[in-house]
């Protein structure tokens, strides 16, 4: 005899609210009351209103490929900002990190300085829009307090409107998430502490090439990497590694190879294996060298040998898209 189904439970039926639902985390209870989570409740309709993907959100930005590696390759690093029309009364400095506590999309210190966090999932397909929505409301958040998650108008700027463009930008890897308590550090306690724990613990040893820009090494127990955001055209950039690898001329040096490439946010990312002993300044130089060979082969009109075309696909199967 069949077993007889237990009856399910069904949902609560939404809480009619005042207004406009307010975004949180997709695992967290919906705001409207209805017991279930946010992802399956108010924010199925959110994600379904989500605008056309942005396929390179930081071009035109000074420092494109350090924008992608810090929003996708590195754990811990910041960058100062510089705004077009200047700094809002009260508030000293902005500053791009890569994650904040507790993922909170911004922070508005005791002093007035703004923290704007990277890694953060956004609300719509533009990136960039969604980082100017959050740093315009950080101007109006008390002193002290975290920015709440939110949603960009369509119509909304972006990056490219609010910041400086001729202004530099240079990122500091830092080896821990310190930099999140500032000056009052050693009173840091609660979610904060614990979260920052957490962040520390799970945190890859990484650091910013000072020869190449968009050019990371990690630290991993097996072996270390190097991770290369480069903004040449895809395909282009491609043939040229293609050619490379053909010549036995892509890797770094000894007991080096080039293993594949990321592709983020419309950047490819080539990678290649180092040997556990080989850090940062070791990179340095066969760096500067694979850049000169690569210019090189970018500059090739030719077309791809049947050597070069079999690299290629293979370099191609290889390729992870990250965004």
């Amino acid at each position: 005899m069949a077993k007889k189904r237990r009856p399910q439970p069904k949902a609560a039926a939404p809480r009619p609210v005042d207004g406009e639902i307010p975004v949180v985390g997709a695992r967290e209870p919906c705001p409207c009351g209805s017991g279930r989570r946010y992802k399956a409740c108010h924010g199925r309709a959110a994600a379904q209103a989500v605008t056309e993907l942005v396929q390179r959100p930081f071009e035109g930005l000074p420092g494109e490929a350090d924008w992608v590696a810090l929003r996708e390759l590195v754990p811990a690093a910041t960058a100062q900002l510089t705004l077009k029309a200047g700094l809002p009364e009260g508030v000293p400095s902005v500053t791009l990190a890569t994650v904040l506590p507790m993922a909170w999309p911004a922070l508005r210190r005791d002093n007035g300085e703004i923290l704007l966090g990277l890694q953060n999932d956004t609300a719509t397909g533009d990136i960039s829009r969604d980082l100017a929505d959050t740093l315009n409301r950080a101007f109006t958040t008390a002193p002290g307090s975290p920015v709440d998650a939110g949603r960009a108008a369509p119509d909304g700027p972006r990056l490219q409107d609010l910041l400086d463009l001729d202004a530099p930008f240079a990122p500091e890897v830092h080896t821990g998430f310190e930099f999140w308590l500032g000056e009052e550090g050693e009173n840091a306690s609660g979610e904060v502490a614990a979260s920052l724990e957490r962040a520390n613990s799970a945190a890859i040893p990484t650091a910013r090439l000072a020869g190449a820009d968009g050019a990371y090494w990690c630290e991993t127990p097996e072996k270390n990497h190097l991770r290369w955001v480069m903004t040449h055209p895809e395909e282009k950039l491609l043939d040229a590694l293609a050619r490379l690898h053909a010549a036995g001329t892509s890797s770094l040096g000894d007991d080096t190879r080039l293993v594949g490439s990321f592709r983020a946010h419309g950047l490819t990312v080539p990678v290649w294996d180092l040997p556990g002993g080989m850090r940062a300044e070791d990179c340095e130089k066969p760096a500067a060298s694979f850049a000169e060979r690569l210019a090189e082969a970018l500059a090739a009109g030719t077309p791809l040998t049947a050597d070069e075309r079999r690299a290629r696909s293979g370099l191609m199967n290889r390729q992870v898209t990250l965004s």
